[in-house]
């Protein structure tokens, strides 16, 4: 993943390099000393312009950033990356579990430093690639004998096709924790090359995936180890424009507020999945409660079953709302209606795809949203607890009526619990990578800032 430098040939054609030409109509009457002066101070002038160009494209920033905005059609979340040369904003859905960087290359892709690895090599390895591709089309991205194949995938509709892994320039902007500062390049970022059916489903202009997965070519591995930070990212979604950091901290949001202080629990792998560990975070809740008072659920729900990779509680930006299994969910809903019934919240029906809706009236409003029960999502133990308030457990679907944001899973759920975008927005969640720990904020409302308060003015 090391660039290197190599300055540019030096012009030396006085025909065609002015400053020599007019330094030598001045000299060409003088001595050879001053004449011989000359020609090194030109030199000089030279090869210290060079250097400073080399330096500048050796920039190594500590930390990274990328917007992450929220599709209103599709409830996606969407970032862009520059990528290819000459550069291409690519308009990408933000996938949290995704295993890798996926765009369409069947459909307009060009670009001069494109590169396939060769079946393998390192970067077939690295990538965990178990197959070598040949193509019967003409030679193009996407399109490369004796390249290692892949199987991008559609996290949205779950559907997969075949593909090949390939290298390209990006471009990502960097940041001190509080504003965006100047462009890295990272000059052979891996890939993989999809097709243009594969965008069935994403948000319009979309052209593929930004996996943040746990593996060796997710982005936060891959950015970590092109500039030699920490392998960790956070998160913060947000109804409007909110921020993707990798690297280290500070986060910081206007009005100057620096959170910190995130509560931690272990990340969890799942070992079952096609030939490798799931790229996907998964966490330990142990308990569900609202107001405190216990949900009833199966333990065997909440754990991941090593055999299958059935079960367990993971983090998911493609999924708009929490998604339970089904026993789960209408323990769940059966317990917040009737706590809601206590505060005199009035129930009537329900909207699609949510079950359990209210009148507004009655329901009071404070920074934190509606005034509903508290949802609390206990971790590995009773002290680490995740709260979820009305401003992410409610769903406003009319004027008067707002409805519980959590959706039935049904009996057959891989995952017994899917906490969803929904619920993250306004939460500054962390990814540690290199200690296994995930962090959270809860609600960055009750801190009097939001996830739309990263001031994106440049300082660069």
């Amino acid at each position: 993943m090391n660039q290197q430098n190599v300055a540019a040939p030096i012009n030396t054609d006085s025909h065609t390099n002015p400053l020599l030409h007019h330094l030598l109509s001045l000299t060409m009457a003088s001595s050879p000393t001053i004449f011989f002066s000359v020609i090194v101070l030109f030199l000089f002038s030279i090869s210290s312009s060079s250097f400073a160009k080399t330096s500048s494209s050796s920039f190594r920033p500590k930390a990274l950033i990328l917007p992450v905005t929220k599709d209103r059609s599709t409830l996606q979340y969407t970032t862009v990356i520059n990528q290819r040369t000459p550069l291409v904003p690519a308009s990408l859905v933000f996938d949290l579990g995704g295993r890798e960087l996926w765009v369409d290359c069947d459909k307009g892709y060009v670009s001069t430093t494109y590169r396939s690895p060769r079946c393998n090599s390192a970067v077939c390895s690295r990538a965990g690639s178990i197959s070598c591709g040949t193509c019967f089309s003409p030679p193009g991205p996407g399109c490369s004998n004796n390249t290692c194949g892949s199987f991008p995938d559609n996290s949205v509709t779950g559907w997969s096709t075949s593909g090949e892994f390939a290298m390209d320039v990006v471009s990502i902007q960097s940041t001190n924790g509080s504003n965006p500062g100047p462009f890295a390049k990272i000059p052979n970022l891996i890939f993989s090359c999809g097709s243009t059916s594969l965008l069935k489903g994403l948000a319009k202009g979309a052209v593929g995936m930004a996996g943040m997965g746990r593996h060796n070519i997710g982005l936060p591995s891959q950015f970590a180890a092109a500039f030699s930070f920490n392998r960790k990212f956070a998160v913060c979604l947000t109804s409007g424009k909110g921020v993707a950091f990798f690297g280290n901290g500070p986060y910081v949001f206007l009005p100057g507020i620096q959170i910190s202080g995130l509560q931690t629990t272990p990340l969890l792998i799942n070992p079952f999945t096609q030939n490798e560990k799931s790229p996907e975070y998964f966490i330990g809740v142990t308990a569900i409660k609202i107001v405190d008072k216990t949900v009833p659920i199966s333990p065997k729900l909440l754990k991941i079953d090593g055999s299958t990779g059935i079960g367990g509680t993971k983090i998911s930006s493609v999924n708009p709302y929490t998604v339970m299994e089904s026993s789960i969910y209408n323990s769940f809903t059966s317990e917040f209606v009737r706590q809601a019934a206590a505060r005199n919240m009035t129930r009537v029906a329900s909207v699609k795809p949510f079950g359990a809706c209210f009148s507004t009236k009655n329901v009071g409003v404070t920074r934190v949203g509606y005034a509903v029960p508290e949802i609390q999502l206990v971790l590995h133990s009773k002290d680490v607890v995740w709260r979820i308030f009305g401003a992410n457990s409610m769903v406003s679907v009319r004027d008067d009526v707002i409805c519980l944001g959590f959706v039935d899973g049904g009996v057959n759920a891989k995952t017994s619990v899917v906490i969803g975008g929904f619920q993250l927005e306004d939460n500054l969640v962390e990814f540690d990578l290199a200690s296994n720990r995930f962090g959270f904020s809860s609600t960055l409302l009750g801190r009097r800032t939001n996830c739309a308060n990263f001031n994106f003015t440049s300082t660069a």
